[in-house]
């Protein structure tokens, strides 16, 4: 889900440091309407930039809550002007099948279903691996087969880890 919104410019840079300042900027806004940032990406597709907000909350998201987030995030970005070029702001939820990138995607959905996908496979020649989540220690996370053998998986060796919520739909 996400809603577009025309071009924007502004003063700031283009770096990744520009999606941490969008973040810090709209975290709190979002926070009130008991919404949570996922992730910001700041990205260039053909000749536009897009900033896509991505947000979550404990209960399902729908189109009108992501108008309402894209609405009362707007203005914020507007006056404190972070993005230097012209660029369409994008509202929407992470999806079914969302990447965990941070420490805290692995504590919200601790007891959930993830995969991983391996780098290089493992001893059994497997790419792919899922479980159910246990946590983190440090860079490891830890899973939980279906037959209750647990196991980690490094971030280092996973190119990367993603819940599996949409597997049930097909």
């Amino acid at each position: 889900m996400a809603n577009g919104k025309g071009g924007r410019g502004g003063k700031g840079s283009k770096s990744g440091g520009t999606a941490a300042a969008v973040e810090a900027l709209v975290s709190p806004v979002l926070a009130e309407m008991g919404l949570r940032v996922w992730d910001v990406r700041f990205e260039k597709e053909g000749p536009d930039w897009f900033l896509r907000v991505y947000i979550d909350r404990d209960e399902p998201l729908d189109m009108n809550m992501c108008e309402t987030a894209t609405r009362a995030i707007d203005p914020v970005l507007d006056e404190a002007d972070p993005i230097q070029q012209s660029y369409y702001l994008e509202v929407g939820s992470p999806g079914l099948g969302r990447r965990l990138t941070r420490d805290a995607h692995f504590e919200i959905l601790r007891g959930r279903k993830v995969s991983a996908h391996l780098i290089r496979p493992d001893e059994t020649g497997a790419r792919d691996v899922s479980g159910t989540l246990l946590g983190k220690e440090g860079t490891d996370v830890l899973l939980e087969r279906g037959d209750g053998t647990r196991f980690s998986v490094s971030e280092k060796d996973a190119s990367y880890f993603k819940l599996c919520d949409d597997e049930d739909l097909f």
